[in-house]
């Protein structure tokens, strides 16, 4: 599976409607995809605003697809109840209807005055952050935010090793280790990135800094 074929897997998994397989491919492509993991947290609060809309209000946006919106004092068009039961009960199991749906959310937050772009543009709130200060003046800070797919991770620096280039590795719970993000060395000593895990927070034992000889320059446990 190329990884424009994984790209549109977010729909379906967004909304729970992958089956484990495919959810564990697309997690795994998660990690390598910097425009996954973005477009993935911009439509995080989608199924939830999809849920708080009116089944009715729903149907009759979906039935109206791409034509403008009509005034709210028109009626739509009967709709079988079985529309109403998908709409409301079944949306997890709804794939090949993703583009409508967002649609019909989009439509309906207009509709009855919501403002879901400042919303969706707030920065994530960190769920934990670990600093490490070495003797000679290196200073390492990494906010992990706990995401669908794993765990994202703001990484901030100083007085940065100033020559060749670093990576920030996450170890696992389980023993096992993965390279999250790489850059080369500054001349200020500092840094700013971001790196993104499949590994859950709950599952990170902690973070290493390592130079390209794989030498540790900081290590940070996480309790």
């Amino acid at each position: 599976m190329n990884g424009n074929s994984v790209h549109q897997l977010l729909g379906a998994y967004l909304l729970g409607g992958l089956e484990p397989g495919e959810a564990r491919t697309f997690e795994d492509h998660l990690g390598s995809c910097a425009d996954c993991r973005r477009e993935l947290e911009e439509l995080a609060s989608l199924p939830a605003l999809l849920d708080a809309v009116p089944a009715a209000d729903a149907v009759a946006l979906t039935a109206a697809g791409a034509a403008p919106l009509a005034p709210l004092a028109m009626e739509p068009e009967p709709l079988p109840e079985k529309v109403l039961v998908d709409l409301a009960v079944r949306r997890r199991k709804s794939r090949r209807r993703w583009a409508a749906f967002v649609g019909a959310v989009a439509a309906a937050c207009l509709a009855v005055g919501f403002l879901a772009g400042p919303l969706l543009n707030q920065p994530p709130k960190p769920d934990a952050s670990y600093s490490v200060q070495s003797d000679g003046g290196l200073q390492l800070t990494v906010d992990m935010v706990k995401k669908t797919w794993g765990t994202e991770l703001e990484v901030e620096g100083r007085s940065m090793p100033l020559e060749g280039t670093l990576y920030l590795w996450v170890k696992g719970r389980d023993g096992a280790e993965e390279r999250t993000c790489g850059w080369t060395a500054t001349p200020s000593g500092r840094i700013k990135i971001t790196g993104a895990t499949p590994v859950q927070l709950a599952g990170i034992a902690g973070v290493e800094l390592r130079d390209e000889a794989q030498k540790t320059v900081a290590s940070i446990s996480v309790p």
